[in-house]
């Protein structure tokens, strides 16, 4: 199993100016704890399930070009880019760019878009659900078409692409991991069989049953359900001296036996640097022989 950490509060304690340092010490702390992944949110206001909208919030692929530089070895992505917050060829553009500066530490984390607030408030495009879907499986489609070979015209319903060049191209071979967030069995689960190398659910008592529908749509489109990685948001509060962690690996173990091979997820207090800490040395070299 492999850790994830999940940056959606970005109020510590020092304030705006001192983030910018607070997230290179996290950025070089995962690193060294063994940490496989660290995610932003791409929002633009807080949500509500973490706080008031007028918390701090950092524009996504900005803020993974900073971790990028202040680490050399963890993936980086944003859990999740919502698709109509930038037209395909730009946020492929994007994500392109980060793998290459990071020396192919990207992967593209993506979905739906669900902040109708944020959007109308600062002036963004955001239709009916229908047709975010419809963007989110054309976008996927651009993607995959600009991390190959072909620089091609794309023509979809929303989208008109005169020539899908991009280079340089993405280290990471065949393409950055495209992870499509969020467990809707009708649409979103379909998408990861048919396009994505990883899925991420919410812990919900249902989530051995959105694995089983995953696994009906691989049948369905013949795609190997075992190719496709199975994360899950968990959220770590360790305590300040370690005194969760036994409970911790625990919660980690009910989730490796379901399936899932990465948690991932926030971590109280991650800008006090024993935190990382103790995921480095009580998490991550227990949880990596499951």
């Amino acid at each position: 199993m492999k850790i994830g950490v999940h940056l959606p509060d970005l109020t510590y304690p020092g304030g705006s100016g001192t983030l910018g340092a607070d997230l290179a010490r996290i950025a070089e702390g995962a690193d060294a704890a063994g940490v496989d992944r660290l995610s932003v949110m791409d929002h633009l206001w807080q949500i509500r399930t973490v706080g008031p909208a007028e918390l701090d919030m950092l524009e996504a692929y900005t803020a993974l070009g900073f971790l990028a530089g202040h680490s050399s070895r963890v993936k980086l992505l944003t859990l999740v880019t919502g698709v109509t917050y930038r037209d395909p060829g730009l946020l492929v553009k994007a994500v392109t760019t980060l793998d290459v500066l990071s020396g192919g530490r990207a992967m593209f984390g993506i979905g739906a878009a669900w902040n109708e607030e944020e959007s109308r408030g600062l002036g963004l495009f955001f239709p009916p659900t229908a047709e975010r879907f419809e963007r989110l499986e054309e976008t996927l489609q651009i993607c995959l078409q600009m991390w190959s070979d072909s620089d091609a015209p794309y023509e979809g319903k929303h989208y008109h692409l005169g020539r899908t060049l991009n280079v340089p191209q993405a280290l990471s071979k065949p393409h950055p991991p495209i992870l499509i967030g969020g467990g809707g069995e009708k649409k979103t689960l379909r998408l990861v069989a048919q396009y994505a190398d990883a899925c991420n659910l919410f812990p919900t008592p249902e989530m051995q049953h959105k694995l089983e529908v995953l696994r009906s749509h691989c049948e369905d489109v013949g795609r190997d359900y075992d190719s496709i990685e199975k994360t899950v948001l968990h959220n770590f509060d360790l305590g300040p001296d370690g005194e969760n962690v036994d409970a911790t690996l625990q919660r980690l173990r009910e989730l490796a036996d379901l399936g899932f091979t990465v948690a991932h997820g926030r971590v109280a207090h991650v800008y006090d640097p024993r935190q990382l800490e103790l995921i480095g040395e009580r998490i991550v070299p227990v949880v990596a022989d499951w």
